[in-house]
């Protein structure tokens, strides 16, 4: 799977993709593939604060419940509602499948992300191939 390279990504397995303030954020096809078929996802509300490196909300599976780290600081601006009755969209394209939209308090914080390169082999260290 190549990974969007216009997309920076976290090291929890988060993608997020910026265009000026605004921020459209996701989970990698490398932890939809980890957690396999996605049963649920909790959603943040409109209008929350996320801050960067911490939980905003979580991911279940048939596996396990993950939780959902927030790549950069802001508030909640959207949510993508369709998850909620259809949470399979995140397996199905987990690139395209995002979950919130932040306005960023600070977008020069995403300089600190990982590139699409970056991820990719940190990704392959972490699962050993």
């Amino acid at each position: 799977m190549a990974y969007p390279t216009n997309y920076r990504y976290t090291r929890e397995h988060e993608w997020i993709d910026v265009s000026g303030k605004t921020a459209t954020v996701g989970i990698t096809d490398h932890a939809q593939d980890s957690l396999g078929d996605i049963v649920f996802v909790e959603l943040p509300k409109v209008g929350d604060k996320v801050e960067k490196g911490k939980v905003f909300g979580s991911v279940e599976s048939v596996k396990a419940v993950s939780d959902l780290y927030s790549p950069a600081t802001g508030t909640v601006t959207a949510i993508n509602e369709e998850l909620t009755t259809a949470p399979e969209k995140i397996n199905a394209d987990a690139h395209a499948a995002w979950i919130m939209k932040i306005e960023l308090s600070d977008p020069k914080e995403i300089d600190s992300l990982l590139t699409a390169a970056d991820y990719e082999a940190y990704a392959k260290e972490e699962t050993g191939h």
